[in-house]
């Protein structure tokens, strides 16, 4: 038995971050959507996506399997509920599949039509559903939050140097191998992890809450405001507030990051800084990339960026941008806050898919990776597929 995280038929309103990986692969807070399930739930877990991004995921052996919406937030209620479940049954909300558990093919599991499978639909409560981007940086800190819960239970924080400033030390946590020297760890604000192997640098501070993933490092002086998220292998420097990058991407000099979500593999050019807030102050539309059309997000919202791209040093990246897939972003003045998937500047030029994937394996093999057959073919697809 397994989870199976499933991608909804309404994943397309999440690009330009679902155009290249499944919604169990979005990372905030502290973990992906796949990592938070199989601890709370205590089972692996298996993801079921649209046709070409399938071959980038295993598919589980046949048995009786529990499919949850992988755009379902989870909650004490639902993790409960869910654990209940026999075969056949469902939980539903306005005739939307939450979780239920079949022993459906894997390969006939159609999202559209997810609860007709299931023999007994049960009422839920309401649940919150991540339908765009932008709502994984509104909902960071609350995230945060709840994993650091979960991490941290039953487990005891490592030491750290005496040349590091712990302010409200029992919301702090140092996993085994990080690295801290003379920097300043707030948790007076929210929690603060520090993942395996991380380092942050001399003459940092941060405010929580904050995560620091497996392997990632805050240069020297960063200064950080919750509710921030670096994912994995990320590079943190200069000032960044409320913000996710995924995994693998660099912010690593001066310059300003705030309320803005990253895919992987993306690079802020030096004096790259982006604009968080309106000039007047008021409500910011921002281009809905799936779906064609502008939605209004409030009053703060900073860039939205697909995996692969990367922005020249001292662009200046404007309010509620959304920059595609595998762009290479330069021009002067501020930046237009629409960048196509492919995109090589700012004037319509795009960019060659052959050179892409080499420019692509140049920056993975800085961090000892390099660009999966799979991973190939699912460029290609987007590019192909774009008008």
């Amino acid at each position: 038995m397994a989870i199976l995280l499933f991608d909804p038929a309404s994943r397309n309103s999440l690009a330009p971050l679902s155009s290249t990986k499944a919604l169990a692969d979005f990372r905030f807070g502290i973990f992906s959507v796949k990592e938070r399930w199989e601890l709370l739930l205590n089972e692996p877990a298996f993801v079921h996506t649209i046709n070409y991004l399938q071959p980038l995921y295993p598919v589980p052996d046949a048995g009786c399997h529990t499919w949850i919406d992988a755009a379902v937030i989870p909650s004490e209620w639902l993790v409960e509920n869910i654990q209940k479940l026999h075969t056949g049954q469902a939980l539903v909300e306005e005739g939307k599949l939450i979780a239920g558990k079949t022993e459906l093919a894997f390969a006939d599991f159609d999202p559209a039509a997810a609860t007709a499978v299931f023999t007994e639909l049960i009422a839920a409560k309401p649940v919150f559903r991540i339908e765009y981007p932008w709502e994984m940086m509104q909902l960071n800190e609350t995230m945060i939050r709840e994993d650091f819960k979960l991490v941290t239970r039953g487990r005891q924080s490592q030491a750290v140097s005496p040349t590091v400033q712990l302010i409200q030390q029992a919301d702090i946590f140092i996993e085994e191998g990080a690295r801290l020297e003379c920097c300043t760890l707030n948790a007076a604000t929210g929690p603060i992890y520090i993942g395996k192997n991380a380092e942050v640098m001399e003459g940092s501070s941060i405010r929580g809450p904050f995560s620091l993933g497996f392997n990632a490092v805050l240069k020297m002086n960063s200064r950080i405001y919750g509710a921030t998220s670096l994912g994995p292998y990320c590079m943190g420097g200069g000032e960044i507030k409320n913000s996710i990058m995924m995994g693998f991407s660099n912010k690593a000099h001066d310059g300003y990051m705030g309320d803005s979500v990253v895919g992987e593999w993306c690079n802020f050019g030096a004096g790259t800084s982006n604009s968080n807030l309106k000039n007047s102050a008021g409500d910011i539309a921002v281009w809905a990339m799936g779906e064609q059309k502008m939605v209004i997000v409030g009053q703060k919202c900073g860039v939205i960026m697909g995996d692969y791209s990367r922005l020249s040093i001292n662009s200046s990246v404007n309010t509620g941008s959304v920059i595609g897939v595998s762009c290479n972003v330069f021009g002067s003045g501020l930046l237009p806050k629409r960048i196509d998937h492919f995109s090589w500047g700012v004037e319509g030029k795009k960019y060659d898919i052959d050179t892409a994937i080499t420019d692509i394996n140049n920056w993975k093999s800085m961090k000892s990776k390099k660009m999966s057959d799979a991973e190939m073919m699912v460029l290609k697809h987007i590019f192909h597929s774009e008008k």
